[in-house]
């Protein structure tokens, strides 16, 4: 069956197309997909997985034509970003 796999890191973005046996998990299609070797930074131990935007857990088996994303771990904690209030930009010609 033909399933994708996706990836972006800070400086570019992979999507790959593969064959992988009916009934594969995830976690095999990513091992199939050498996604690995080309960044071998991803630890999908931390790292969270998901089909078609839905985190999934690497024992999923996968459907024909489905996507698997694989998501980089957030740098900023949302709780110590200060959010940007709109009012506050600086575009304003004012």
């Amino acid at each position: 069956m033909n399933v994708g796999i996706a990836y972006a890191d800070a400086n570019q973005q992979v999507w790959l197309r593969l064959e992988v046996p009916d009934g594969s998990s995830v976690e095999e299609a990513i091992n199939l997909s050498g996604i690995l070797k080309r960044f071998p930074h991803i630890d999908l131990e931390k790292q969270k997985v998901g089909v078609y935007g839905k985190i999934v857990g690497l024992d999923m088996t996968l459907q024909e034509s489905d996507r698997v994303e694989i998501y980089r771990p957030i740098i900023a904690d949302p709780k110590t970003v200060k959010r940007r209030d709109r009012d506050d930009d600086d575009d304003d010609d004012d």
